[in-house]
């Protein structure tokens, strides 16, 4: 094949482009194609190709993007598939300086490079700018004033009360300013839990708006009470600035700030240009870089910021990575340890005199046993009844001490339980101990009651419920002051988890004169990680380590000790447990009856036939729709129709799409080469070495992962893989990229 062909073919790719992104290359108003221009002739003053391609000094480019005013937004170069469109750097900037266009796109059909020439280099992105995110660059570059103009706020207001921002918070707002200021994209943050990341973070991009350094904002999480948190401090926060909750099957608003689920995001990422959002929040990032999260990070071309209470011994080299940290150290850091000592969280105690009912080294198959099966072990209606009697005594006796200013006894308590049905039979006995409030003392919260939002509300803001009993679902995003117990009724392996539960009692709340709060561990979870008052647990001993330097149980230091939002062992179990006595239905059944009843309710349900038409739900037509799913007796809902598909991402929207056979979920194979993809802009390769990476990646999709070894052994073998890899990588470079691809793309 000819250079002039492969160079059409290009092209032919690059038009495809530029209409996913929004512009129309058959319209000159928009795209003007193959133009030859002279340093004397500027398009905004006369027409562009009309002079002589022969004439002295002139030059052709293959695309100019014109703006709304028919101004040139960005010069694009295309180059064959071969050639590395980095290379096309310098023959390319002088003719975006004589026409004035002040971006550059290079391209050879599968990568983009995005060069805003006279503030950064050129770097890949996932798609083509479209028109609007261009002429919005262009403004906010135009008009933007250094963040060190803004002071930082000594107080704001936050639910209808005065809130002082602390030292620490004014440090981090600091770091943001001197990082973006310097050039750099990406910023992650570590604080635990309860020392208001969401605040702080909402202060700063408000900063932002102010001096025009950005226009829109995308706050990503991974759970709805955190996606409800954001929506409501975002607001609080930025009342002028238009906000949003996208959830699944809703329209794109176009607003400047979007709060979307992860597991929402990462099949509408598509919808989005890779400029479309200047600042993207990722709460709890350390689950963020993984797996099928990924691909809805690295496909924004923005300034992203990293939020997580995961102490650094346990976020992986690949968030470092994404986030460009050096050493391993995040950006800004602020210890739990230091908050405890300058009283910015209230410290904790553990319960004494309790009963506890699993003795060290009955750990079943690690950690992934089957919690029914862990219940019927080791708990029994009379140590759940103990339990929630010791539990119920020790509170009342000494809620006064941990918070003098507290009414009404014993305050509140958040109960974690081993599975749905433990936690209905613990709820029940707490119920039994205080018959005088009619079954409202403690209430049930998981994704399966109806209005779980609702009821968490009712939980924060009214008297009763007293106790909320849950198993995972308020392990993260929850976030109640005025908590004074945490009850752990389950085994914990992962210490990621044990931090993030007990930070559920670490908030201030001076209204009811909170010192501490306590933990009843009735499953010594807290000496398996070496955890107490005097010695704080950091995520860095465990296991009869210490809470030193000593590695963490069930890996390394620096290994992540967390797969996707739940423990693993819920993914490797055979059943899903529906409803609030957690009942067992296996997965394959479950699946079953969700697609038999969403093919007879679209016959006759008017949001379903919207859906199936592709027509887009309201925000109120998508929560009623949720919430008449999610009635007995299917308890059909995201949760655990990922559990039956054994998919960590998918909405309900898609779920139901695949139900009535519209579209296909993505097979493993199909997020993997998502992933690789997202993964191959974070390490800007050549085009032979990306060429090089998909080959083995092929590889790793049928063997589940990739080995040296396997570069010496047929198919790869024959294609002199091993030697071929050692010339683009070098020997060690080889090994570390090889490593890398398996943690990203292979890990289970």
């Amino acid at each position: 094949m000819s250079q002039h062909e492969s160079e059409a073919d290009a092209r032919i790719v690059i038009d495809t482009m530029l209409r996913q992104a929004g512009w129309d290359p058959a319209d000159k108003s928009q795209v003007r194609t193959e133009v030859t221009v002279t340093e004397n002739l500027a398009m905004h003053d006369r027409p562009a190709g009309v002079v002589n391609q022969d004439e002295e000094g002139a030059k052709r480019t293959d695309y100019i993007l014109l703006g709304s005013n028919g101004r040139p937004l960005a010069v694009t170069e295309a180059k064959r598939k071969r050639i590395d469109p980095y290379s096309a750097k310098q023959q390319t900037i002088p003719m975006a300086k004589w026409i004035g266009a002040p971006f550059i796109f290079l391209c050879n059909g599968e990568m983009i490079y995005f060069w805003d020439y006279e503030n950064d280099d050129a770097r890949i992105v996932n798609s083509f700018y479209s028109q609007r995110d261009l002429e919005r660059l262009l403004f906010l570059r135009q008009n933007a004033k250094p963040l060190a103009t803004l002071p930082i706020p000594d107080n704001y207001v936050r639910q209808g009360e005065a809130r002082i921002v602390r030292p620490y918070q004014k440090d981090v707002m600091r770091a943001m300013d001197q990082a973006f200021e310097l050039g750099k994209r990406r910023f992650l943050c570590e604080l635990p839990t309860g020392t208001g990341k969401t605040d702080v973070v909402c202060l700063e991009t408000k900063r932002m708006f102010q001096a025009g350094r950005a226009e829109r904002l995308l706050f990503l999480v991974d759970r709805e009470q955190l996606a409800e948190q954001a929506i409501a401090a975002l607001q609080d926060l930025g009342a002028e600035y238009s906000s949003y909750w996208l959830k699944p099957g809703m329209a794109i608003q176009h607003k400047q700030i979007t709060v979307c689920l992860l597991q929402t995001m990462i099949g509408r990422f598509h919808e989005f240009t890779s400029g479309y959002f200047d600042v993207v929040i990722a709460d709890e990032c350390h689950r963020s870089i993984y797996g099928a999260w990924q691909a809805a990070l690295t496909h924004f071309d923005a300034f992203h910021i990293g939020l997580t209470a995961t102490p650094a011994a346990y976020i992986d080299r690949n968030t470092f990575s994404f986030y460009q940290c050096k050493d391993g150290k995040p950006d800004f850091s602020y210890s739990i340890t230091t908050a405890f000592q300058e009283k910015h969280l209230v410290p904790y105690k553990f319960a004494t005199r309790i009963t506890q009912l699993i003795a060290q080294g009955t750990q079943v198959n690690g950690e992934t046993y089957d919690p029914v099966e862990f219940e019927r072990t080791w708990t029994n209606e009379d140590s759940n009844r103990k339990m929630m009697q010791e539990f119920d005594r020790l509170a009342w006796e000494n809620y006064k001490e941990l918070a003098p200013k507290q009414k009404d006894g014993p305050g509140k308590a958040v109960v974690f339980a081993l599975s749905k049905h433990h936690a209905t039979r613990l709820c029940y006995y707490l119920n039994q101990l205080h018959p005088e409030h009619d079954g409202r003392y403690a209430e049930v919260i998981t994704s399966d009651i109806a209005d779980a939002p609702g009821a968490i509300r009712r939980f924060k803001k009214d008297i009763y419920p007293m106790v909320a009993v849950s198993v995972d679902m308020l392990t993260t995003g929850f976030d109640c002051r005025e908590i004074l117990h945490i009850v752990l009724c389950r085994k914990i392996f992962s210490p990621i988890l044990y931090q993030q539960i007990r930070g559920r009692g670490t908030r201030t709340a001076p209204h009811i004169g909170k010192k501490r709060f306590v933990i009843y561990d009735f499953f010594r979870n807290h000496e398996y990680f070496n955890d107490s008052e005097t010695d704080i647990f950091e995520g860095q001993g465990g296991s009869g380590g210490g809470g030193g330097t000593k590695p963490g149980p069930g890996g390394t230091r620096g290994e992540l000790i967390e797969l996707g939002i739940q423990d693993d062992w819920l993914e490797a179990l055979a059943y899903v447990e529906v409803g609030p006595e957690g009942e067992r239905v296996d997965k394959k059944v479950y699946v079953s009856n969700w697609e038999d009843a969403i093919k007879a309710a679209a016959k006759d349900d008017p949001l379903i036939q919207k859906i199936k038409d592709g027509i887009p739900l309201t925000e109120l037509e998508e929560h009623n729709l949720a919430n008449e799913l999610n009635k007995p007796e299917n308890y059909f809902n995201e949760d655990n129709l990922r559990l039956a598909y054994r998919r960590a991402a998918g909405n309900i929207v898609e779920f139901i799409r695949h139900a009535l056979g519209l579209e296909k979920l993505k097979t493993k194979e199909d997020e993997i080469g998502e992933n690789f993809h997202a993964w191959l802009v974070t390490k800007n390769v050549s085009p032979e070495q990306a060429q090089y990476l998909d080959l083995i990646k092929n590889r790793g999709v049928a063997k589940g992962e990739v080995r040296l070894e396997d570069l010496f052994e047929p198919p790869l073998s024959i294609l002199n893989a091993a030697d071929v890899g050692i010339e683009l990588f070098g020997e060690e470079g080889l090994q570390t990229i090889i490593a890398d691809m398996n943690e990203a793309l292979f890990a289970p």
